[in-house]
């Protein structure tokens, strides 16, 4: 019979056995999984990266702070699945450490930048964000911040402030990805359409822009270009659910009542930037020798 103790938290195997509540054949069962070395979990507990961060931090390596991509889960923005290293921070003095399924790095992080979450010491989300605008590659560090931003979790213009004043290895780039951060961005496809926008030569559009007609609300579009009245919709808006496909209708031909007209973007358009950019400058191009009635400029 399992041990009750043994049935929701992860445990040390080496203890475990020691204290007689189980044998080593039972602890290789199939019964137990092993989430660091000598570190199980009974198999009806969900391992999820946030799981496997705190085990970390609090077994494995104590007083290592939670950071990077493993702090961002902590504070419920998914940036990391189960499979990948859980991400610990170590004072400078701390020899390295090698452990499977840990990423150790060692800084010095300043006490204001360091709370207890889930239990264990992890990164602040904006020391978070920080570092990982500093850290991941191109439209993955936007992403992130837009997704802390989102989530209400950092104010904008204050992440900018920090980032304008920071020195060291990274710190130019996290200035460089704050200033293309957006708190409007919904969705991580939203942020990378919104990078490839700007990026071929259009004019940034407005995130998440509520269209309106004489004050009475019509719907939000994902990217906005309000004087041209062109929105970009990301997936199509198409969905299986009973009922949608009638909703998703009479949606579009509200927005077409108010002049407005719609670039619809797939996963595969994003994989051919150049033709994607070419036909939402076609729509604005197009919109803009329209003369939209109840507006002062060209649409």
């Amino acid at each position: 019979m399992v041990p009750a103790e043994l049935l929701e938290l992860p445990f040390h195997g080496t203890e475990a056995v020691a204290q007689g509540l189980l044998t080593p054949d039972q602890l290789r069962s199939s019964a137990w999984r092993r989430l660091f070395r000598d570190v199980y979990v009974h198999r009806d507990v969900p391992v999820t990266h946030e799981l496997r961060a705190v085990t970390a931090a609090s077994m494995v390596l104590p007083g290592a702070v939670v950071s990077g991509r493993s702090s961002a889960v902590l504070w419920g923005v998914d940036l990391a699945g189960t499979d990948h290293d859980v991400e610990l921070t170590l004072p400078p003095g701390r020899h390295p450490v090698r452990t499977t399924g840990l990423r150790v790095r060692r800084a010095a992080l300043a006490d204001a930048d360091v709370v207890r979450r889930r239990g264990v010491p992890a990164t602040t989300p904006e020391a978070t964000a920080i570092g990982l605008a500093a850290r991941l590659d191109g439209d993955d560090a936007v992403v992130a911040v837009d997704r802390f931003l989102a989530r209400g979790l950092v104010d904008l213009a204050p992440l900018r402030a920090r980032a304008a004043t920071g020195t060291g290895p990274g710190s130019a780039r996290a200035r460089a990805v704050c200033a293309l951060a957006d708190e409007r961005s919904e969705s991580p496809q939203e942020t990378r359409l919104r990078l490839l926008v700007v990026r071929g030569g259009l004019s940034a559009p407005v995130p998440q822009f509520a269209v309106r007609v004489d004050g009475r609300f019509v719907a939000r579009v994902d990217l906005a270009w309000p004087e041209h009245r062109v929105a970009v919709e990301y997936d199509g808006l198409w969905h299986a659910e009973p009922g949608q496909f009638a909703r998703d209708r009479q949606r579009l031909n509200r927005l077409q009542a108010a002049g407005w007209r719609i670039v619809f973007v797939t996963a595969e358009d994003l994989d051919r930037p150049g033709e994607l950019v070419a036909r939402i400058a076609r729509a604005l191009t197009e919109a803009g020798r329209v003369h939209l009635p109840g507006s002062r400029e060209r649409a």
